[in-house]
């Protein structure tokens, strides 16, 4: 258990850093698995507005500092590869 004030408040902050963290990488996960789920169909519109939606919310994500940068261009050129092929 924390022992000082601050140690107190930094532990309230970690758990409310936690739940914010696991909300948006819940949704990155959603919409990743939305995407594959398109992918393997045969339109081509509605997986290219999945892409989009996908790589807003890395960028999001990369922005509150959920996800690494490095990470987020790696996927973010991973999908352009894709679409790239797709055309």
């Amino acid at each position: 258990m924390a022992n000082t004030k601050s140690a107190i408040k930094a532990a309230r902050k970690s758990l409310r850093l936690r739940d914010r963290n696991k909300t948006v990488k819940s949704r990155l996960k959603t919409l990743h698995r939305k995407y594959e789920e398109l992918a393997k169909g045969s339109d081509a519109e509605a997986t290219r507005v999945a892409v989009s939606a996908y790589i807003s919310a890395v960028d999001k994500a990369v922005k509150s500092g959920v996800i690494h940068r490095n990470l987020a261009n790696r996927t973010k050129a991973r999908l352009s590869r894709y679409l790239a092929t797709k055309k």
